[in-house]
């Protein structure tokens, strides 16, 4: 049985379809997948297939990690084997009731009509399928799942790669913003820094108060290090570095589902952002901190879509 095809990045949204035929009969199968936070599994199974279902579940959870999955299994057996038989013990045990009340009645010559005995209960029996979860008759519907699956994965792993290719523009998008920032960012220190002690001097000067350099310089600093945003700048960056080589499948873990670390990874960012733009004081720092904002917010709906 082969294993589907997996790349770095799927959709969590696509459909496919199986068929097959063999001596157990034909088999269709139809696969959807909508998005979800976890897996969520809704079967429409043939009745004499009702005793795979948990089997059947298990398969589609090990090759499908997140979404909605619409999971439709028709199986048509071979024509014949579905007729009803006769018992013919219960027949046997009908002709010999019957005979034993004909014989103790004057008439001896009654007919024991055999279509009659069709009727009575018990004569005639739903042919006894063979079992469900046998090894030849898992390995034809689970073979055609996988399939389904294959054929599934097909379709999101090329809309995967064009939401990857968005993700990527809007990352490297983030990345320029983000060192004219850090460029910014010792300009925006020393104009805060330089407005503020010119505050606290004409405020000295207005109620005649002196204030040694040293304290004052101090004081200075202090405020000026809270507007320091050099360490958030980092921050963003290793999480945009991150954010790339999960996108690509570099993590050094298996390649899926990557959907839900890469969701983490833009609250961070997110995070990061903000306490950029509130720290910040600067107008040019700002106008590309909403543009960040902007970016990451089409990146964390994007990301919402990925397994």
């Amino acid at each position: 049985m082969t294993q589907p095809k997996t790349r770095a990045v799927r959709s969590m949204t696509g459909q496919g379809h199986s068929s097959d035929q063999g001596e157990l009969g034909s088999l269709n199968v139809e696969v959807r997948t909508v998005n979800n936070r976890g897996f969520k599994c809704l079967m429409r199974l043939s009745d004499s297939l009702s005793q795979l279902e948990s089997k059947i579940e298990a398969l589609s959870r090990s090759l499908i990690h997140r979404g909605t999955v619409h999971l439709n299994v028709t199986w048509q057996q071979p024509p014949g084997t579905n007729i009803p038989s006769i018992d013919s013990e219960v027949v046997r045990a009908y002709v010999e009731q019957l005979q034993q009340v004909c014989t103790g009645t004057s008439n001896t010559q009654t007919t024991i009509d055999l279509s009659a005995l069709m009727t009575l209960p018990g004569v005639i029996v739903s042919s006894r399928e063979d079992a469900c979860d046998d090894a030849p008759l898992w390995e034809f519907v689970s073979g055609a799942i996988v399939k389904a699956i294959d054929n599934l994965n097909e379709m999101r792993c090329a809309e995967g790669m064009r939401m990857a290719e968005s993700l990527t523009s809007d990352c490297e998008g983030v990345a320029r913003r983000l060192r004219l920032i850090e460029e910014l960012a010792p300009r925006a220190v020393d104009s805060y820094r330089a407005r503020l002690q010119g505050k606290i001097q004409r405020v000295l000067e207005e109620h005649s108060l002196e204030v040694k350099t040293a304290d004052l310089l101090r004081e200075v600093q202090i405020y000026s290090d809270r507007i320091d945003i050099s360490e958030e700048i980092t921050r963003l960056s290793s999480h945009l570095a991150m954010f790339t080589d999960v996108l690509a499948g570099n993590s050094g873990e298996r390649p899926e589902p990557t959907g839900r670390k890469l969701d983490f990874i833009i609250q961070e960012m997110f995070r990061e952002t903000n306490t950029i733009g509130s720290k910040a004081s600067d107008a040019e720092i700002s106008a590309h901190v909403v543009d960040i904002k902007c970016a990451i917010e089409r990146m964390r709906e994007l990301v919402q879509n990925l397994e």
